[in-house]
């Protein structure tokens, strides 16, 4: 799958995201380096237009949408493993995130999200005089 970005979508403290019944929860890696901060989603079976993020103040919200091509009747299953439906992922992100710039990225059926650090929030080391 070629690289693909996604929007971002801004929403104010003041709006309410709809949260659907029976979502499943994504799973993520999350680490940092000296200048951003990066979360790798595997998400297999989604489309890119099937993935939306969201943020509000410093919450970063994934969701998206497995869809199944037939029904399965659950007496059919040997083992149910996948989730397959609406799945989401609310992310706290550190003081220390830039939220206006953030990007983020689908390839290989990993979506990439890298929120920069701020400057003025890096760690600074203090010298103690004697």
């Amino acid at each position: 799958m070629k690289n693909s970005s996604i929007k971002i979508n801004p929403i104010s403290s003041s709006e309410k995201v709809p949260i659907k019944k029976e979502e499943g929860q994504l799973s993520l890696d999350i680490y940092h380096t000296d200048n951003e901060i990066v979360i790798l989603a595997p998400i297999a079976g989604v489309k890119i237009e099937d993935i939306s993020l969201s943020i509000t103040d410093d919450v970063l919200v994934i969701r998206g949408e497995r869809e199944i091509k037939e029904e399965i009747s659950e007496e059919n299953y040997y083992t149910k493993e996948c989730f397959w439906g609406n799945f989401s992922r609310s992310i706290v992100l550190p003081l220390e995130a830039e939220t206006k710039n953030i990007s983020a990225t689908f390839e290989n059926n990993v979506l990439e999200i890298r929120v920069p650090k701020s400057e003025k929030e890096k760690t600074k080391i203090i010298k103690i005089k004697s």
